[in-house]
């Protein structure tokens, strides 16, 4: 198994320079220490290089971030792009290499069912797929379709990750504990 980002997802070096990220818009100050949300809800900007932290409808706070090396949607396992679509934090791992980390359900049932018309996936890795998001468990992270797509610490100001969203050490600490399992994470181009 080809492991995208269990805690193990490399930032990649300075030979894959990609432009400036632009600068963060609208950030705001440090949230207050024991801050909790009633509707935690993350939204990741690929292009932007932003993740944008909401509570209901109202922004709290944006960071910055890296993301996949390669442009588009995660297609399969070591193409090195973050998949787009909507997750949902399944596994949080205080014990990171990479600081602290938050598991997403990739692949969710549309990756499933792409991967079965493309013969990338069996029909039953596929029905694991589908049970794991319907049980709002992780899925498997160990198909063609890659897995263990995460949030995590190790820097934005790195070109790119091997398909996770990058943060800086001291913004993923501050979001992992006002963060639970089950929080929506939509990822956009």
């Amino acid at each position: 198994m080809a492991l995208v980002c269990l805690g193990l997802c490399a930032c990649q070096g300075p030979g894959h320079l990609r432009q400036s990220p632009p600068p963060v818009p609208s950030a705001k100050p440090a949230l207050k220490a024991g801050m909790t949300l009633a509707q935690p809800y993350v939204l990741v900007e690929k292009s932007a290089r932003r993740l944008s932290l909401y509570d209901g409808r109202q922004v709290v706070k944006v960071y910055r971030v890296c993301t996949g090396l390669s442009v588009g949607d995660k297609q399969r396992e070591g193409d090195k792009k973050t998949p787009l679509g909507r997750f949902y934090i399944c596994y949080k791992n205080p014990q990171s290499q990479y600081t602290l980390s938050l598991g997403l359900s990739y692949p969710n049932i549309d990756d499933a069912d792409r991967g079965l018309s493309a013969s990338m996936i069996t029909q039953a890795q596929h029905d694991a797929i589908c049970q794991a998001t319907n049980a709002h468990a992780c899925p498997p992270w160990d198909t063609a379709l890659g897995g263990e797509i995460m949030i995590h610490g190790a820097g934005a100001n790195r070109p790119g990750t091997a398909g996770c969203v990058g943060m800086d050490d001291d913004d993923i600490r501050e979001l992992y504990p006002l963060l639970p399992i089950g929080t929506t994470v939509e990822i956009v181009p």
